[in-house]
């Protein structure tokens, strides 16, 4: 059995924030993916509600999800999340269901 953790992050972003949101998550791909433990990284938009997205990740253990929260470009799109965001993003922390 597999200890990775899959996080399902949602997003609602203010009016007139939508593209800004899109374009901060989007940033985030290359960085998270270079990332020594970082086994998946897609953001999805919510094709009925342009103002909500999400982001599954897919991590090889909890340590390197603990790495990624410390880092720059995490920290950047923190900050950037609390003037955007509508309200506070979620964070889902899911594992494997044994077989």
């Amino acid at each position: 059995m597999s200890n990775t953790l899959t996080i399902v992050a949602g997003f609602r972003a203010r009016p007139g924030q939508e593209e800004r949101l899109r374009q901060e998550l989007n940033a985030m791909i290359a960085p998270s993916l270079a990332e020594e433990g970082c086994l998946g990284y897609q953001p999805y938009a919510d094709p009925e509600r342009p103002d909500r997205m999400i982001i599954v990740e897919e991590w090889a253990d909890d340590a390197a999800l603990a790495h990624h929260f410390s880092l720059p470009h995490f920290k950047h799109v923190a900050q950037v999340l609390e003037e955007i965001l509508a309200e506070p993003f979620t964070l889902r922390r899911l594992t494997d269901v044994p077989a």
